[in-house]
């Protein structure tokens, strides 16, 4: 008697089942196993694809971010009472070159403006131009959010792969239905005193 038998692994089996010299294997058989392999290394490579994007998306949003300048402004105004979208104050700021300027603060740029009274000190995002910006989103909210987007889209490959594949099970499966009926009607009346 032998050892004991080796297991085989995944890529032997799926190699066993694609080419193995099995009776019993109908062709729909094995076309429904190139199909899982060739959907198995689409998602492997969807889901690498959607590592490089999610860490694209990172780089980007932190070089939009390392373009923005914190600084104080003082507002001139009192800041908004109602949470109306592009509601805003006049203020003043300093750019880093010490140059003074001075406009308008809404709630988008600065939303720490709601009832302010004038001359409370926000802070405020510039741009290389001087003009106010959203402020960026913390490190770990550009973490997360990169995250999120490469497993959305892993997510999404994933769903788009699965209806593939039941829809190519789909066509198989009648394809073997009807295989299967029609050799039933040649072999089932010997067998059965049926007609």
């Amino acid at each position: 008697m032998r050892g004991p038998a080796r297991r085989a692994g995944p890529l032997r089996r799926l190699g066993r089942l694609l080419l193995g010299r099995n009776a019993l294997r109908r062709p729909a058989d094995r076309i429904e196993a190139a199909v899982i392999a060739f959907l198995a290394a689409a998602f492997l490579t969807a889901a690498a694809a959607a590592a490089c994007f999610a860490g694209h998306f990172y780089r980007s949003e932190h070089a939009a971010t390392a373009r923005l300048r914190p600084v104080v402004a003082v507002l001139s105004q009192p800041g908004p009472m109602t949470a109306t979208p592009g509601a805003g104050a006049g203020a003043r700021w300093r750019l880093p070159d010490g140059t003074q300027r001075s406009g308008t603060l809404t709630t988008a740029t600065a939303p720490t403006i709601f009832y302010a009274p004038a001359g409370t000190s926000v802070r405020v995002w510039l741009d290389r131009s001087g003009e106010p910006e959203a402020p960026p989103p913390s490190p770990a909210d550009m973490i997360l959010t990169a995250l999120a987007v490469g497993l959305i889209t892993t997510i999404g490959a994933a769903l788009v792969l699965t209806i593939c594949y039941q829809v190519c099970r789909t066509v198989l499966d009648l394809h073997r239905l009807r295989r299967w009926e029609s050799a039933w009607a040649a072999v089932g009346p010997r067998w059965s005193s049926r007609r």
